[in-house]
């Protein structure tokens, strides 16, 4: 049986207000790298509905929502709740360099793991450097001008 904490008790109170039904969809902690051509993503999203999990790629904005129910039955007398149901929301703006339409995502364990991949365009690449004239210019019929001003 859990004895009662008034600190314990405070911190149940804090929490609510802060992350309460009326401040709207709460945040997911999670973790972004990149790693060679992808950025990987992490979410923990513990206890969450695998349905309900819903990612958007919109332009340059990538959204994630999730929905937490806890289950409810009639009759019960809860000696403490701690997991709190609702929505949960994260949003990042992608920028410039992603391949949107290569996205992927798994759900595993509690965790969302999404792929981000950098776009051919946006790789790194090595530029050839010619020596000698410009392509497409004669260097015997080169010259250059100057101008005194």
């Amino acid at each position: 049986m859990a004895s009662y904490s008034p600190i314990r008790e405070m911190e149940r109170f804090a929490d609510a207000l802060l992350d309460g039904p009326s401040r709207g969809p709460r945040r997911m902690p999670m973790d972004l790298y990149r790693d060679g051509d992808n950025y990987l993503l992490t979410a923990d999203m513990p206890g969450m509905d695998p349905g309900s999990v819903d990612i958007d790629v919109d332009g340059q904005l990538l959204t994630i929502r999730a929905e937490r129910t806890l289950p409810t039955a009639e009759n019960v007398k809860w000696i403490t709740r701690e997991r709190t149901p609702g929505s949960f929301l994260r949003q990042l703006s992608l920028g410039q360099g992603i391949d949107t339409e290569r996205i992927t995502a798994n759900y595993d364990n509690g965790v969302l793991s999404v792929t981000i991949p950098v776009s051919e365009r946006a790789k790194p690449r090595k530029v050839q450097v010619a020596t000698g004239a410009p392509a497409g210019v004669d260097s015997a019929s080169a010259e250059v001008v100057t101008t005194d001003a």
